[in-house]
């Protein structure tokens, strides 16, 4: 605090400059208190020889020498880090903190594209800043600085190791964001280049690339004020998804319904200073596939087509992925293969790619377009065999798939399902909204294999936590519009012996259909009501479809919350809950065993 003030009373001196940096305040803060630019600070610190030096980590405790090359920074000390030049060294960026929407599959990515540059020959240098990944191991890399992800942290490690270029492509969002930094401090980007992983994010020129593809996406517009947004969205017709660009996790993403709902979303995304524009989409509900694919520039290899249980509008990260595709054609898995081919080679794409499409009948769409690794990169490597990430990095290098051994394309398909699923943790976040849409939730994932949809749809909820039945008691309460859907559901769910209550419009539809279906109660009705039933700890399933629009005070977010609070199952798409109750319909007692190992 005192030294906040002494910067903002200024002036600032170079001794104020050395003791604000010995207890690591940031250029950009200091420019923020101060009002000078960051750039004239920068300048102000190398004209007065202030500059990081970087101690080694004892690795062994004070025990003996520790000769790691294990480094954090400090500014006024000695400096212990060598520079080397024997080989071609080779920047490789983490994915920093773990967080929602950016875990440890990106980690898994940098770590293996570590280790076959170190198998080509490079010396690699990480940098990142997480001392629960892997990456962090002082034994990964050639050397390790432990330090943030941001442009003056990195931008002192370059003039520390002068690397011949960096890799930005594996250590996701928070990576690709440096592209544009390293660049301005000379270090060549390898891989795919800056420009075009703009163009991927660029609204404007990813429509011209599309355009000239023959590509269809559905239809959208960017924007900066809610002005422009409610413009644009009555000009699609509702509803429409709003999200900023150059984001993880689908942050900021929400589906909008009305003209309040799109001035409430922009103030919310316009409160962090928005670099780029925000983008306005058409929302198309149909089935969402993914696929993640290795280009060299002339050919591309998909390992697999990735399939979303759950319809388009719930983000990738939160559904339930299914490999290989089950429900597509042959025609629509043509066509994903071609498109994928043609946007890689478009986007001059060197290395990783992901892009998400959109299945409406046999047209498909793309939505998203990612010139880097994503989180299914470590379960499509696993379930398929295909080493992606180090094929991806023999590309950057120079080397063609077909050198590698592999014939492009899309590749044979495997023998078994494996099916990826997420995990939540909303009982630890006190009044979270537990319904999914497009900003990514889950907190984790597990996998089912085995020879059956079923049994590994079944092995994955066990997986998630999710082991029924016990009571054999539901609660089903889902909007108008999913109660034709919900009517099958509620047939299979009492043809397994379930007991179902519903609120009393959900209990008219399932009772004029033939379910026998008991009538209960709301919240603020008399007892006994649904969230007696819940409190009783006698219920294994609640399946409650939100309305739309944000309300906490509405009954279906009030029954969603309880329900995870007292540790009952609840689902909030018709699509997850069509899903269990088929892997229960063929529950055997008997699992099969698979080797992960042997895949």
């Amino acid at each position: 605090v005192e030294m906040e003030q002494a910067l903002a009373k200024g002036p600032l001196t170079p001794e104020l400059l050395r003791e604000a940096k010995r207890i690591e305040f940031p250029d950009t803060v200091i420019s923020r208190l101060t009002g000078i630019p960051a750039e004239e600070i920068k300048q102000q610190r190398y004209d007065n020889g202030i500059v990081a030096s970087y101690k080694m980590v004892d690795t062994c405790a004070a025990e003996f020498e520790a000769s790691t090359p294990y480094y954090y920074s400090v500014y006024g000390g000695e400096n212990e880090a060598v520079e080397t030049n024997a080989r071609k060294k080779v920047l490789v960026l983490g994915s920093g903190p773990i967080r929602i929407g950016q875990g440890i599959e990106f980690d898994y990515c940098s770590v293996h594209a570590t280790w076959a540059f170190s198998r080509e020959g490079y010396e690699t240098v990480i940098v990142n800043n997480n001392p629960e990944t892997v990456s962090t191991d002082f034994d990964i890399a050639d050397k390790l600085y432990f330090e943030p992800l941001t442009p003056e942290d990195v931008e002192n490690v370059v003039n520390m190791e002068h690397p011949d270029g960096a890799v930005v492509q594996f250590g996701g969002q928070t990576a690709i964001k440096l592209t544009e930094s390293l660049m301005k401090m000379g270090v060549p980007i390898l891989g795919t280049s800056a420009e075009n992983v703009d163009a991927a994010e660029d609204r404007e020129l990813f429509d011209e690339i599309l355009e000239e593809c023959g590509i269809p996406r559905p239809s959208g517009g960017t924007v900066y004020t809610a002005e422009e947004a409610k413009a644009v969205a009555n000009r699609l017709g509702y509803p429409v998804l709003v999200r900023p660009s150059y984001v993880l996790g689908g942050q900021g993403m929400q589906i909008a319904i009305s003209d309040t709902e799109v001035e409430e979303f922009m103030e919310i995304i316009n409160r962090i200073a928005q670099d780029h524009p925000i983008l306005v989409d058409k929302y198309l509900q149909g089935k969402e596939l993914e696929v993640d694919a290795v280009c060299d520039g002339t050919d591309i290899l998909i390992p697999g087509i990735m399939e979303h249980i759950e319809r388009a509008g719930v983000h990738s990260g939160d559904s339930i992925s299914v490999y290989p595709a089950q429900t597509i054609s042959e025609g629509v898995k043509a066509t994903i293969a071609e498109y994928t081919r043609k946007l890689a080679k478009s986007l001059h794409v060197i290395g990783l790619i992901n892009i998400q499409f959109i299945v409406v009948g046999e047209d498909v769409y793309v939505i998203e377009v990612n010139p880097r690794s994503s989180r299914t990169v470590p379960y499509i490597s696993k379930v398929t065999g295909i080493p992606i990430v180090d094929l991806a990095t023999e590309v950057i290098i120079g080397k063609k798939i077909r050198d590698l051994g592999y014939e492009p394309g899309l590749q044979p398909e495997a023998g078994y399902v494996a099916i990826k699923m997420p995990v939540f943790s909303f009982e630890k976040i006190r009044g979270a909204e537990i319904s999914l849409g497009p900003e990514m939730k889950s907190t984790g994932e597990c996998l089912g294999i085995a020879k059956t949809f079923n049994e590994a749809l079944y092995k994955a909820f066990l997986g998630a936590g999710i082991d029924l039945p016990r009571h054999k008691q539901m609660i089903i309460t889902v909007k108008d519009a999913d109660k034709g859907e919900a009517i099958d559901i509620a047939r299979r769910f009492e043809k397994l012996g379930y007991i179902i209550y519903a609120t009393r419009s959900t209990a008219a539809a399932l009772k004029e259909a033939g379910i026998k279906a008991r009538q209960v109660n709301k919240i603020n009705q008399e007892s006994p009501t649904v969230m007696d039933l819940i409190l009783g700890h006698r219920i294994d399933l609640v399946i409650d479809t939100p309305t739309q629009g944000r309300d906490k005070s509405r009954d279906g977010f009030l029954i969603r919350r309880t329900a995870i609070e007292t540790g009952v199952n609840c689902l909030t798409s018709l699509d997850t809950a069509r899903a269990l109750v088929g892997s229960l319909e063929t529950k055997s007692n008997e699992l099969s065993l698979i080797d992960i190992a042997k895949l």
